[in-house]
């Protein structure tokens, strides 16, 4: 029987990338017993929350050249043990500026984590499998997170918000380690059968090398010249800005501002994310099977996107009741409806030019990521005011907005075709 090695790399990526969103939204959930503390206001806070976003999102074609000249093997290990240590120090930290410093420290620690992940999985999968590894090691920050979050309010609740990064830390010390003990490239892994490594190879696996060519940064203005990709970016966007609301502002809502206990929140705030779980896998899947019936690129690719736009705005529906099921219930499906749009890298593929995909990718990603840096500190000041609706409403907004921008500006799903000179 054929050995599968690769599915226990992927079973090292999926954890990875549990732990990298846990670094990076375990201040969600220390945030209101922090915010007493250290007597931050709500607009210090939507800042702190938008501090990893300023250098996630600038590192993104950087981290991007950092993945093709380094193995993963000590990339990611170097990654995982830096961002890890300045976890632990958060918890030290007795001021605004510090924590601001921290998360964006943490950021740059963070930001070749996606390519990376990328980058091995184009290494240990063929083709034919690709997607479902992307999906499966995607899926983590959801999965991950709706497990985590009862259990991080349960440490905090013990341990306070510093022993909450603490434990953060450590976690990712450790997982660090693992890391280096166990992943190899697939070339230099000692336990891979011959039979494995030659489906991979046959099946399109990347054998990754360091390329010597230079980067011609004339092409990057093409990134920005046609509105079928500027639909794509917008699109990403206002997809990427519900995902932000959920990893900062969503504990804060539920403690805050619906009087919820706080260790029946950290299980209630487990519901959407098992829902958008739910999502992505179930778009992936429905996405592939439209197309193997014969349905169009249209339809296949963009109605789950689409679908789960038009999901996405049930978060209204929490400004218009005061019933705790409710709230929940409209919250999970507006997460599902994300879940459902998170395919929509697919569009990078289909439609920037062959020679141009992973520089498409990263201005994608780029703009995407703004939300982390925006969205936070646009909600932080509709809530200092004491009121969360306008908040809601600006997601519903930025929704609406994601799916015109999807269906009308984006078009038809056409690769634009370029010269390579």
């Amino acid at each position: 029987m054929l050995k599968k090695k690769r599915y226990q790399i992927l079973g090292l990526i999926f954890g990875s990338v549990v732990i990298n969103y846990l670094d990076r939204t375990n201040i969600s959930v220390a945030a209101s017993e922090m915010s007493d503390s250290l007597q931050l206001s709500k607009v210090q806070l939507g800042l702190i929350f938008s501090a990893f976003g300023w250098t996630y999102v600038s590192l993104q074609i950087p981290g991007g050249i950092i993945v093709d000249k380094v193995r993963a093997r000590v990339l990611y290990s170097v990654m995982l043990f830096f961002w890890s240590v300045v976890t632990i120090l958060q918890s030290m930290v007795s001021s605004f500026a510090a924590l601001i410093g921290l998360r964006a420290a943490i950021g740059v620690f963070e930001a070749p984590s996606y390519p990376c992940n990328n980058a091995i999985v184009s290494s240990w999968f063929p083709e034919n499998e690709r997607a479902t590894a992307i999906a499966v090691y995607t899926s983590g920050q959801f999965i991950g997170l709706a497990f985590l979050y009862p259990i991080l309010a349960t440490i905090q609740s013990y341990m306070g918000w510093r022993g909450l990064f603490i434990v953060s830390g450590i976690i990712g010390i450790l997982w660090a380690v693992i890391w280096y003990i166990f992943y190899r490239d697939p070339d230099k892994h000692k336990s891979i059968s011959e039979e494995e490594l030659a489906l991979i190879r046959k099946g399109g696996g990347i054998h990754r090398e360091v390329k010597s060519n230079a980067w011609n940064w004339s092409d990057l203005k093409k990134a920005f010249l046609y509105r079928k990709l500027w639909g794509l970016y917008i699109g990403q966007f206002c997809m990427g800005s519900v995902t932000i609301f959920f990893l900062t502002w969503f504990p804060t809502y539920l403690v805050e501002f619906r009087g919820l206990d706080f260790i029946k929140s950290g299980f209630l705030a487990s519901i959407p994310f098992l829902a958008a779980f739910a999502g992505i896998l179930l778009a992936g899947y429905t996405s592939d099977q439209l197309v193997k019936k014969g349905y169009s690129v249209e339809v296949s690719r963009k109605a789950p996107v689409l679908t789960g736009l038009l999901l996405s705005m049930c978060i209204l529906g929490a400004n218009y009741t005061d019933n705790t099921a409710w709230i929940i219930f409209f919250l999970t499906i507006s997460f599902f409806g994300n879940g459902l749009s998170s395919i929509n890298w697919i569009f990078v593929s289909l439609l920037a030019p062959k020679h141009l995909i992973g520089l498409i990718g990263g201005v994608f990603n780029l703009i995407g990521g703004l939300s982390a840096i925006v969205i936070p500190v646009a909600i932080g000041y509709f809530v200092d005011r004491g009121d969360f609706a306008p908040a809601l409403i600006l997601i519903t907004g930025l929704c609406i907005l994601g799916f015109l921008s999807i269906l009308l500006v984006m078009g038809k799903i056409k690769r634009i075709e370029i010269p390579n000179t």
